[in-house]
């Protein structure tokens, strides 16, 4: 009993705190708005799931990061690709860990569940801890079904989700790409900007 209200005390405490890594902040995004936003999407299957525990960090004790393994392809290209993403909070064990309001639910992050993740890299996602974000966490997250003529779907989330409401897959890459295409040019023409000035 007292491990977990020890945890749930840090918990609050952090929270209090503002800290960036467990600071929850909700937004609305349209698809468009995620993918410019984010570094990427796949689409793929979660086959591993690990929870990193720092003890010590600057930020303070005991902070708690999921990691997810997808392995898929990219939503747009279609290139074989496996990502690990992360978000705060998770449990090593039964009583040692964080829960996270903003984390995807236990049956979201299931092994083998089929998933659509976007993600953004960061370089400390609180306490050091580096990877890549899952972009709004619970937000960058839509499991898929395959209906019953065998199309794969992507569920909506609903209004202010990037992917409001069901879309076939195929839909959802046609509509993705052209929005990557652009996101990337944009990026690419800051970028020549920056190196005239």
């Amino acid at each position: 009993m007292l491990p977990r209200l020890r945890t749930a005390l840090l918990a609050l405490g952090l929270v209090v705190l503002g800290l960036p890594s467990v600071h929850a902040q909700i937004i609305r995004l349209t698809l468009e708005q995620m993918v410019d936003r984010s570094d990427g999407a796949v689409v793929g299957r979660i086959v591993d799931r690990r929870v990193t525990h720092l003890e010590d960090t600057k930020d303070g004790p005991d902070l708690f990061f999921t990691t997810l393994v997808v392995e898929g392809e990219d939503l747009g290209r279609g290139d074989a690709r496996t990502i690990e993403v992360s978000f705060p909070g998770g449990f090593v064990d039964e009583d040692t860990g964080v829960w996270n309001s903003e984390a995807p639910s236990a049956e979201d992050q299931r092994l083998g569940n089929r998933v659509v993740v976007f993600w953004k890299e960061r370089a400390d996602m609180g306490g050091g801890f580096a990877g890549n974000a899952l972009y709004a966490s619970h937000g960058g997250l839509f499991r898929t079904f395959e209906d019953r003529w065998g199309r794969e779907v992507v569920l909506g989330r609903g209004k202010g989700y990037a992917i409001d409401h069901n879309r076939r897959l195929t839909q959802l890459r046609g509509e993705y790409e052209p929005l990557r295409k652009e996101t990337e040019r944009k990026r690419r023409e800051k970028e020549q900007e920056r190196r005239d000035r």
